[in-house]
C-alpha cells in the first residue's frame, strides 16, 4: 500500500514507519506542525510540537530511507484542540486534548488529506492492535504492553477510519521498541517520552488557562463551600485551577468536623462556586454520556468494562445506548469509581476490544452507595 507515516519526532513513530517499510509498503513520512509558534508551546525534546522534534523526525526518515514532509495543521489544531480545551475548562469540564487531537487532527484532517492524495492508510506509533473480526469488520484491541496501551485515546475512531489505519507497535513492549530503534541506528532510541499537555510549555495547566481565558471566564475567583451544609469555607483563585477529586491546594484552613480531608466534588464556573466534601462522596456508579462514537456496530446493551482515564483502571459496567442518533448512553458501573469529572472520556471495552467511547456529561450515586 501507499502509506503515510505520521512522525512526531519520538521513538515510537520512527519505529512504526520503519516497520511499515519492512512490511513492503511505499512509505512517506510527515511531521505535523501543530503550533503557530513552536516556541510558544514547548521547548526541549519532549516528543511533540517543537522544532527539535521536527528535526528528529526528519533525521529518522533519512535513516529509514523514506521521503519526508512537514504539514502545517497549526490553525486546525488551535481551533479543534486548543480552543476546545479552553472552552471545556471554562464550562467546568475536564477534557482530554490527546483524545480530541486523534479525533479531529490525526485521524480526520490528516487521514482525509492522505486519502485525497492517493494514500491508502496512515501509520502511527500508537500502542494498539487491529484485526479483522468474524463479521468482516476491523477490530481495535489493547496493545500487549498494558503500561503503554493507547487504545483509550483511540476510542473515538470509526470503522471507516480504522480501515485506513496501521498500528505496527501493538504487539511489542516499549523496551523492545527502544532496543529495535537502537539496532536500526535511530538517534531517538533513548529520547524521553512526552508527558503532560503538549501545548502547555511549562506544564502549569492552571496558570496557562488563567492567562489564555482572561475575560472569557465570568468568575476568576469565588467561594469554596461545604457540599452538605453550604457553609463557605474559603475562596479560590479561579475554577480553572481545580478538577474533580482534587485534594491539595484548597487552602480552606480549618479541618472538617470529622478530621478528614476534603476533596473537590463539583465545579460551577458561572457562579464561581466550588463544592468540597469527604472522599466517599466522590464515589459514583452512574454515568451519562454524550457524543458517543463507535468503532463498529452500535450495541443496544453491552456488559463489559469502561476505562475513565488514560492508563486508568477498568471498571465492570453495563452500557445502554439510549439514543443512537443523538449519541447518548447510560453507564452503570458495577465497580464504582472516584473523582470522575464531566468532559472526560468513557471508553467502552468488550474484553480487549474497543467498542466505542462517549464524553461524560454527568455522574451520579445510586442509593446503594448512600
Amino acid at each position: 500500500m501507499r502509506v503515510l507515516a505520521a512522525m512526531s519526532g519520538g521513538v515510537d513513530s520512527a519505529v512504526a514507519a520503519a516497520r511499515a517499510v519492512d512490511a513492503g509498503h511505499d512509505v512517506t513520512g510527515i511531521h505535523l506542525a501543530l503550533s503557530r509558534n513552536p516556541k510558544s508551546y514547548r521547548t526541549g525534546a519532549r516528543g511533540c510540537c517543537t522544532i527539535e522534534d521536527s528535526n528528529d523526525a526528519r533525521r529518522a526518515a533519512d535513516v529509514i530511507g523514506i521521503p519526508f514532509y512537514v504539514w502545517d495543521f497549526s490553525d486546525r489544531f488551535h481551533d479543534d484542540v486548543v480552543e476546545d480545551f479552553m472552552s471545556e475548562y471554562a464550562a467546568g469540564r475536564t477534557p482530554n486534548p490527546c483524545l480530541r487531537c486523534n479525533e479531529k487532527i490525526k485521524f480526520a484532517a490528516v487521514l482525509d488529506k492522505a486519502l485525497a492524495l492517493g494514500f491508502d492508510a496512515v501509520v502511527t506509533g500508537h500502542y494498539a492492535q487491529l484485526s479483522t473480526g468474524d463479521d468482516g469488520l476491523i477490530e481495535m484491541h489493547r496493545g500487549i504492553d498494558h503500561g503503554k496501551d493507547q487504545s483509550y485515546v483511540l476510542g473515538v475512531l470509526s470503522q471507516a477510519q480504522l480501515a485506513h489505519s496501521l498500528f505496527p507497535l501493538g504487539d511489542t513492549t516499549k523496551p523492545e521498541i527502544r532496543a529495535e530503534a537502537e539496532r536500526r541506528g535511530l538517534m531517538v532510541a533513548n529520547k524521553p517520552d512526552s508527558h503532560d499537555i503538549c501545548f502547555i510549555a511549562d506544564g502549569d495547566n492552571a496558570g496557562w488557562l488563567e492567562e489564555k481565558l482572561g475575560e472569557r471566564m465570568p468568575n476568576h475567583s469565588g467561594d469554596i463551600v461545604d457540599a452538605e451544609s453550604g457553609e463557605v469555607l474559603g475562596t479560590h483563585r479561579g475554577t480553572t485551577a481545580y478538577t474533580i477529586g482534587q485534594r491539595k491546594g484548597l487552602a480552606i484552613g480549618r479541618p472538617a468536623p470529622d478530621g478528614k480531608p476534603r476533596f473537590v466534588l463539583s465545579i460551577e464556573p458561572v457562579s464561581g462556586t466550588i463544592a468540597v466534601g469527604p472522599r466517599e462522596a466522590l464515589r459514583i456508579d452512574r454515568i451519562s454520556g454524550i457524543r458517543a462514537r463507535w468503532c463498529g456496530t452500535v450495541p443496544e446493551v453491552l456488559t463489559g468494562t469502561v476505562q475513565l482515564r488514560a492508563h486508568g483502571d477498568e471498571h465492570r459496567a453495563k452500557v445502554t445506548v439510549t439514543d443512537a442518533g443523538a449519541g447518548t448512553v447510560e453507564i452503570e458501573l458495577l465497580d464504582p469509581a472516584e473523582g470522575i469529572a464531566p468532559g472526560q472520556a468513557a471508553v467502552i471495552y468488550d474484553g480487549t476490544r474497543v467498542v466505542g467511547s462517549a464524553t461524560i456529561s454527568a455522574t451520579a450515586r445510586s442509593e446503594a452507595l448512600g
